[in-house]
């Protein structure tokens, strides 16, 4: 008898979306004053690398030059939902009315989908799009 092994499959504990930014000071200043995330931690001299968090969602800052972000920025013209994450919030209204009284540019304002949720999306600094979404109810 040979031992294959454990018979059920790891299970995937978290993802971290990688954003591309210009600036890692002024991205986490960004996320931490305007959507409430706190900085985990922020690496490298000058920083190339930070990852914000807030309750179980986190975001990976990753420094890249100008002419990566223009290309980024040309190639989201074609596809203007060109999303960089996705997180769930148990009440999308009230993080909506948190975001908009902290100033957040709006790419998309809270509304009902057809699938059955509320979504909005926020833009940053750098025109990344981030979709927030909550149940419908």
């Amino acid at each position: 008898m040979t031992d294959d092994g454990p018979t059920s499959k790891p299970i995937l504990i978290n993802a971290t979306p990688q954003l591309f930014v210009s600036d890692i000071v002024a991205s986490c200043d960004f996320f931490t004053r305007v959507l409430g995330f706190g900085v985990e931690f922020v690496y490298g001299e000058p920083p190339f690398y930070a990852q914000v968090i807030r309750d179980g969602a986190s975001l990976a800052l990753r420094h890249v030059d100008r002419p990566v972000l223009e290309k980024l920025a040309e190639a989201m013209k074609t596809d203007v939902d060109m999303l960089a994450g996705s997180i769930s919030v148990d009440d999308v209204q009230a993080l909506y009315r948190e975001f908009q009284a902290a100033g957040a540019a709006f790419h998309q304002d809270l509304r009902a989908e057809a699938w059955g949720a509320r979504t909005f999306i926020v833009r940053d600094p750098d025109g990344n799009l981030l979709l927030f979404a909550g149940s419908a109810d």
